[in-house]
């Protein structure tokens, strides 16, 4: 095999292992970055964002919220706000939509 043979031979290999170690590299960031995210979920999950309390679970106008009883904070998780309070349909943004004939993206649970 001539030089140049060799030569792009070594470089194929090499290109290769860079690409395996990249792959390596971003798998284990992934994992981290997951269980990096379990921890913190675990640290605060269900502690009041104000004072640190832990929240307490009830149930209020049949929907389940979280209150501190310490400090008296609500936590309301994603659609419990509309459940509770309901559309606002005289909103300004609501009359621009119309008028453009675009409505505002709704966040999907």
């Amino acid at each position: 095999m001539s030089k140049e043979g060799v030569d792009l031979e070594e470089d194929y290999f090499a290109r290769q292992d860079r690409e395996k170690l990249a792959k390596i590299k971003a798998q284990a960031e992934a994992e981290e970055a997951a269980q990096a995210a379990a921890a913190r979920k675990a640290l605060h999950h269900l502690h009041c964002g104000k004072c640190g309390g832990k929240m307490d679970t009830t149930t209020f106008k049949g929907v389940e919220i979280e209150i501190c009883p310490d400090c008296g904070a609500v936590l309301l998780d994603a659609g419990e706000l509309e459940t509770l309070a309901g559309t606002d349909e005289g909103s300004a943004f609501d009359t621009l939509a119309e008028l453009f004939h675009f409505s505002k993206g709704k966040r999907k649970r």
